[in-house]
Order: structure tokens, then C-alpha cells, then sequence
């Protein structure tokens, strides 16, 4: 009787998870596995808006743990230096640099910073890039332009409008794009570009169904497991070598009183630390 009862329920069960995760039912690549039991969720700080506009990406900026922010769309061309608890150290002018619409930070093995230029809410731009920035001051700038290989309209018809962007991540020479999906299906793209500089198309790698925006992205200093922020949830993915990304394990950490999550780095290959549009700074720590 309890085998049977068990039966019945599991599918039940595996409704809820997905509903508690917001991710989509399974499409053959595995469920995600709750781990909120897992993590200690702690406030670090909040940045003040006179200091720092917003914080849209993360990446860390030393041994001590301080961190590289910027701001969304629509403000200056500008890195901050700030602390976990929020306190600006430093501002780095990047002018003449444009912000278009700044979305997520990314650093390679070199220290060298990324910056996406690759927001697109309406679908239709078609100068996307990614700054690579070097130099003591970050004052050595190159462009890696691209486009998607599926977008043919500009902007498409509104339940195909999956060419927003907010995440991604570096690993072995290449950058790893994440869509905002802005149609239907709730389908999150994930795209590979070269890390150099150049105008490239873009290479369509996996999708997966999650039914939250994603909004920044990061990889483990090992390489081993993917983090992707959503609204009130970070899904976290083994990596498989050899297997696309969503193939590997999936694990799903709900995070339901951060609020608009904007960006995550990684401090250790277990721990992280997340921010949201308000510019609270969270950080997540494997008990």
C-alpha cells in the first residue's frame, strides 16, 4: 500500500519541485533537485545609489574579496570597486565608452574584464557587443561584435523574441550567452562566441525550459558547475565533459526574498554572492 501510495504521489511531487523551482516540466534532460536546505542565505550590505547607480553585473576585483559592479542601461560608462557589504572603493571612467545596455561582467584567466553590451529588450539591435577590457586601468579596450544565427527580423514577431541578454561567462577561450526570453515557451538559449576580439555569429550550444528570466550568469573557479540567476531562484549545473551544459545535474536554490536578482559571482567553487536591482548584496554559503 505505501509503494502504491508512493506511486501516486511522485508525480505530484515532481509538479510541485518544478512549480517551487520555476523551471518547466522535465523534457528528457533531468529535474531540478532542491537544495535550499543546502545553503545559508545571509544580507552582506546594500550600495548606496549616490556612490554606485546599480549593480547589473559582478566579478570579483582582488584576493581580499572586493568585487567589479556596474550599472545598467542608460548611465555612465563606469566600473566600481566595492566591497561585499557595499562601500565603494574605486571608479574607473571607462568614456568613451558607451553604455548601451550593460548587462553582466565576465574575467578570464588573464584578469582581463568582459562587459556585455548585449541587452536587447526590444529585440532589435543590431550592434551587440562585448568589451574586452586590459591594462592596469582597464584603458585597453577590444570589441567582439556578433549577431544569433536564428534571428532573421529585427525585431521578430513578439512570441519569437528569445535575443535578450543579460548573463554569461567565460571558460577556455570562449564566452557563454544566456537569453532573457521575451516570447513564448520559456525557453533559455545558451550561445558560445571566441573571447577575442572580431565580429563573429554567434553558435546556438543548448536551450533548456526554466519559467524565469535569467539575469546574469557565472562559472566555478573549477570549471565544474554553472550558476544562473533568476528571479527568486539560482539554478546550479554540473558540468559533464564531453555533454552539453543542461545535460548534467541540476540543482535549484530558491532565493524568494532577493527580489529582482541582477547579478552573481562565484567566491569559491561552492559559494556566491548575488545582488539585485536595489543593490542589496546576498551571499550564498554551502553549509
Amino acid at each position: 500500500m505505501l509503494f502504491l501510495l508512493r506511486d501516486k504521489l511522485f508525480p505530484i511531487l515532481v509538479f510541485l519541485q518544478s512549480v517551487i523551482c520555476g523551471c518547466s516540466p522535465d523534457q528528457g534532460r533531468g529535474e531540478f533537485a532542491l537544495v535550499a536546505d543546502q545553503y545559508e542565505i545571509t544580507t552582506t550590505g546594500k550600495l548606496q545609489r549616490k556612490q554606485v547607480a546599480e549593480s547589473s553585473g559582478l566579478e570579483i576585483a582582488d584576493a581580499e574579496g572586493d568585487l567589479w559592479t556596474h550599472a545598467d542601461g542608460g548611465n555612465t560608462a563606469r566600473l566600481y570597486k566595492i566591497t561585499p557589504q557595499g562601500d565603494r572603493l574605486h571608479t574607473v571612467d571607462l568614456a568613451p565608452l558607451m553604455n548601451v545596455d550593460w548587462e553582466d561582467l565576465a574575467q578570464d584567466d588573464e584578469k582581463r574584464l568582459y562587459i556585455g553590451d548585449f541587452g536587447n529588450n526590444q529585440n532589435k539591435r543590431r550592434n551587440l557587443a562585448i568589451y574586452r577590457l586590459a591594462g592596469p586601468d582597464y584603458s585597453q579596450v577590444d570589441t567582439i561584435s556578433f549577431t544569433y544565427p536564428d534571428q532573421h527580423d529585427f525585431p521578430p514577431k513578439k512570441p519569437y523574441r528569445n535575443f535578450d541578454c543579460e548573463a554569461f561567462y567565460y571558460y577556455q577561450d570562449s564566452l557563454y550567452l544566456f537569453t532573457k526570453n521575451r516570447g513564448e515557451g520559456h525557453w533559455v538559449k545558451q550561445y558560445v562566441l571566441p573571447a577575442q576580439p572580431g565580429n563573429y555569429t554567434a553558435r546556438l550550444a543548448d536551450s533548456l525550459q526554466i519559467n524565469t528570466w535569467i539575469t546574469a550568469a557565472d562559472i566555478s573557479p573549477d570549471g565544474r558547475r554553472v550558476a544562473l540567476l533568476g528571479y527568486g531562484h539560482v539554478y546550479l549545473f554540473e558540468r559533464l565533459p564531453g555533454r552539453r551544459l543542461f545535460d548534467g545535474l541540476k540543482q535549484c536554490l530558491p532565493v524568494p526574498t532577493s527580489g529582482q536578482a541582477e547579478a552573481l559571482v562565484f567566491t569559491n567553487n561552492q559559494d556566491f554572492i548575488f545582488s539585485n536591482e536595489k543593490g542589496k548584496l546576498f551571499r550564498a554559503k554551502r553549509k
